[in-house]
């Protein structure tokens, strides 16, 4: 009889860049996009070192490209075989049919309900759901192209313009942060020209980053779990080359010339308590009310007093990035490859 079988989708960034040319994108633009699955260009280097760490609990490593997963999930043995889905999307990305094919298939998957796959690339209409939730998301408002679709609220501290379904952190640009509503339309403008996309316009909010990781090790795991630590970056806020210098091939050639520079992890509940404590219960009613499990991140920003502002969730947090790695060290004394061998063999096994 075939032995268990962890089956890991993911999206290559080639064949990422090779259809947004087909659609007419520039060829910065189509890499600036293609980043956000770097990823999968990373973990795709340690494929022998996640088969290995399989192998020795008993199951078999499978990874399959995503344009590939329609032909070869229908083969799988639902009793003996687990989904686990790299990326999202429903936009530029396609992340989200892995989820939905697997259904399809009736093969049991690791991470979030697959109807998250795609709101969580939305990051208005994911702002739309929590806020009912009484979660502290900031308020948002919508541009496309220089037009107001829902017009921001006041800020006497200015406003925060980010691409709709590109990332909620990242500003593209140094003047993301801009002090008028007539510069966030210009933003707007940029935006929709090199990606196509629309931009939340949400008041700035003041703080440090925070990236709340959480991986689901055996399934009875909770929000104990989580690993909750403050990013000091060196920047109020990441920009697109902020993160093309950290990922994939850029960040692959930044190591190898000596440049590569990863931001500082330090646990907030060393420096604030009681900021730490109400992450975690905004993450345990996230997981109880939105349904994400198994593996996630939360991004926040974190005030001097305490206070605590939700940016994003994430249900496909970047394993190979150097802050999940930490967590699975520092939370599981594990390394990532053992650390999914793990969490697979506790689903199919146990």
């Amino acid at each position: 009889m075939a032995r268990p079988r962890l089956v890991l989708i993911y999206e290559p960034e080639a064949a990422c860049r090779t259809r947004l040319a087909t659609q007419g994108f520039a060829g910065r633009q189509a890499l600036e996009i293609s980043s956000y699955l770097a990823q999968c260009t990373d973990l795709a280097l340690e494929f022998d070192e996640i088969a290995h760490a399989c192998a020795a609990r008993g199951l078999d490593f499978m990874p399959v490209e995503l344009d590939e997963a329609s032909a070869t999930l229908p083969r799988c043995d639902p009793g003996r075989s687990i989904v686990w889905t790299l990326s999202d999307g429903v936009a530029y990305f396609r992340g989200s049919a892995g989820p939905a094919l697997a259904r399809l298939n009736g093969l049991p998957t690791i991470g979030a309900d697959d109807s998250l796959f795609a709101l969580c690339q939305d990051k208005f209409r994911s702002g739309a759901v929590l806020q009912p939730l009484d979660l502290p998301v900031p308020p948002s408002g919508l541009a496309r192209d220089g037009i107001w679709l829902v017009e921001p609220p006041a800020s006497a501290a200015g406003w925060f313009v980010k691409p709709n379904r590109l990332g909620a952190k990242i500003g593209i640009w140094p003047d993301s942060r801009c002090q008028n509503l007539d510069h966030a339309l210009e933003l707007s403008r940029r935006v929709f020209s090199a990606y196509r996309d629309d931009v939340v316009v949400q008041p700035y909010v003041e703080g440090r980053n925070v990236r709340a990781s959480f991986l689901g090790l055996t399934a009875e795991t909770g929000v104990e779990a989580l690993g909750v630590a403050f990013v000091h970056s060196g920047g109020d806020f990441q920009t697109m080359e902020d993160s093309l210098a950290l990922y994939g091939d850029t960040g692959a050639s930044a190591k190898a010339q000596g440049s590569y520079a990863e931001p500082e992890l330090t646990s907030v509940a060393d420096s604030q308590p009681f900021a730490d404590e109400r992450i975690r219960r905004i993450a345990d009613r996230l997981m109880q009310a939105l349904g994400l499990r198994d593996v996630f991140s939360l991004d926040f920003r974190v005030e001097e007093d305490d206070t605590v502002h939700l940016i994003e969730f994430e249900i496909c947090p970047g394993l190979p990035c150097f802050d999940f790695r930490a967590y699975c060290r520092s939370q599981w004394r594990l390394s990532l490859a053992d650390a999914m061998a793990e969490t697979a063999a506790n689903r199919l096994l146990r």
